[in-house]
């Protein structure tokens, strides 16, 4: 049964975000990676993970390099993530020692429930609401470094952003993925003329892949924040920013200058559990990743999934119809810890083995709603939060046994289409319920000021029974990361797969009361047999992109979606 790790109060309604993690193991950690082993970064662009390696071939450490990741990705993949948006970092060592950094982006202070309603108090279009200034948070990723560097940096700050600064300046090639985001949401690629400049041609064609770009207002950008530290966004340009973005942002209410200055990156306790033998440790509220996964997998405890093999039409059936009760209780519960009571006994092993008793091999659940975890009479309403989008991940490891998982966003493509020194703004306000109440109901994820949106984003680490940390796997996908997090740990622990082979396994996504599988890349026969059950099943494209780093072998090996242009660089 999955054992949460965790020191709870005598209440299990406490919240999670209070809770103290406790990364113990019942043995001291033994066969510890070696340290003369190289590390590797694993990314979703090959120019970003050669800037993680070329960091730590120069003696940087496992943080170093993902700084140097996140910031190369802000040139290489606008359209996914950047210093524009905001993610969470998670962190081990060889002594087990955990850290995780919630660097989400916040709503400004005037920001209150009605701030995607219209004057007829209807939620906005989403276009509306996504292209303006309203759906901007300020953001959190160049705090977030600032304060993994100080606490874990070896190379100085300034060294880190010179890979970046060199892409944004000397120039790189638009990839094929990057010129089908452009083509595909160009309303926000190009909303503004900087925009127009970096893809389109002098007739506003799209550039063709293989062009070589160059963004001189981004390397300026890079190397003030290289020589004058985070201040440079939250102090020396913070008005300069939240004007840009009021000027965008209809009505009266907008963001301030105080709210990019007086914004900080928070430490923040982790969520662990146990599957099978293993420890699972992600990043707890507001993002949603540590709980969602940790129900999906707690509630397939009593089921052999290994017995079944990865092309049982059963184990998927299972696996589908864990995510839907994963999924009800995370739209109803999960928010920001700082304003919401986040329920710890959502992750409580008795309470996901009731879950999981309404599950059966044979049966489609007819209905699945939120469940009452102790210490909850009624279960908040399930909000209206419109689909997530984009993000990226990255996995990383050095060669003293450091590890780096991080899931960095600017939530839909291209953010909010407004862009600022070079670089595009964020939309993660619509990550947010548009409706603050349902039927009088209070949402726990609704819009207050200063609050961070709920998140999907699920950077993981995994330990042994040992207590050897031995895979950082997380993705990008907005709703469907749990589950492909979920997915691919099912495959390295039950089936027994390398972390590329687990991360490779067909997708099926269930979050509601329909099944998306892949187009492409499905178990033979599964579509069938799902629908036998009484599923209804849509076969389509989905957002898939996950990246890993696994100790396998007597050393490190990286993994990166066959579905993506990522790729793993060995230091």
């Amino acid at each position: 049964m999955i054992r949460t790790r965790m020191l709870f109060a005598a209440s299990a309604a406490l919240a999670l975000g209070a809770c103290q993690t406790v990364p113990s193991f019942d043995q001291p950690a033994t066969n510890a990676p070696a340290a003369s082993q190289p590390g590797v970064v694993s990314a979703a662009d090959p120019r970003a993970a050669e800037a993680g390696a070329e960091i730590l071939r120069q003696g940087g450490s496992a943080t170093d390099a993902a700084i140097a990741v996140m910031l190369a990705l802000t040139v290489v993949e606008p359209q996914s993530s950047g210093i524009g948006g905001g993610g969470f970092f998670v962190r081990t060592n060889t002594a087990g020692d955990l850290i995780t950094i919630d660097g989400r982006e916040t709503a400004p202070a005037e920001a209150g429930p009605d701030w995607f309603l219209g004057p007829d108090g209807e939620p906005l279009g989403y276009r509306d609401a996504v292209i303006s200034g309203r759906s901007v948070g300020v953001p959190g990723n160049i705090a977030l470094a600032a304060s993994a560097h100080e606490q874990y940096g070896k190379l100085e700050w300034a060294a880190l952003f010179q890979p970046a600064i060199r892409l944004a300046r000397d120039g790189w090639a638009l990839s094929e993925r990057g010129a089908y985001y452009v083509e595909r949401v160009r309303e926000r690629a190009v909303h503004q003329p900087e925009g127009e400049a970096l893809f389109l041609d002098a007739e506003g064609n799209v550039l063709p892949v293989g062009t070589m770009l160059t963004n001189a207002d981004l390397a300026a950008t890079l190397e003030a924040l290289a020589t004058d530290g985070p201040a440079h966004m939250y102090a020396d340009r913070a008005g300069e920013l939240a004007a840009h973005v009021a000027a965008q942002t209809p009505g009266d209410a907008a963001m301030r200058t105080s709210d990019i200055t007086e914004y900080s990156a928070v430490s923040r306790p982790a969520v662990c559990g146990d599957y099978r033998e293993y420890t699972i440790c992600s990043m707890g509220p507001p993002s949603s990743g540590a709980t969602t996964v940790l129900a999906i997998l707690g509630q397939l405890e009593r089921f052999d999934i290994a017995a079944m093999g990865p092309e049982s039409h059963t184990a998927w059936h299972l696996f589908a119809e864990s995510q839907r009760l994963a999924y009800a209780d995370r739209e109803a519960y999960l928010a920001d810890p700082d304003y919401v009571s986040v329920p710890a006994g959502i992750t409580d092993p008795a309470y996901l083995a009731a879950r999981s008793l309404l599950m059966a091999p044979g049966t489609r659940m007819t209905a699945v709603e939120a469940g009452t975890p102790p210490g909850i009479a009624l279960a908040p309403p399930d909000g209206d939060e419109p689909v997530e989008n984009g993000t990226s991940h990255f996995a990383v490891t050095d060669s003293a046994g450091n590890m780096v998982s991080w899931t960095s966003t600017i939530e839909g493509p291209f953010g909010s289409g407004l862009m600022f020194g070079g670089y595009y703004l964020n939309n993660e306000l619509t990550d947010f319920s548009f409706r603050p109440d349902i039927d009088g109901a209070v949402v726990a994820n609704r819009v207050e000021g200063g609050k961070r949106p709920r998140s999907s984003m699920s950077p993981t680490i995994v330990f042994d029974e040992n207590g050897t940390a031995v895979l950082a796997i997380g993705a990008a996908g907005g709703g469907t990361i749990p589950v492909q997090v979920a997915k691919a740990l099912v495959g390295y622990i039950d089936w027994d797969l390398t972390a590329q082979d687990a991360i490779s396994l067909p997708m099926l996504y269930s979050p509601g009361d329909t099944i998306a599988i892949e187009e492409d890349n499905v178990v033979p026969g599964l579509q069938a047999a799902l629908e036998a059950l009484g599923h209804s099943v849509a076969a389509r494209e989905l957002p898939l992109k996950a990246n890993a780093v696994e100790w396998r072998g007597g050393r490190w090996i990286g993994a990166a979606d066959p579905r993506s242009e990522g790729v793993a660089v060995t230091q």
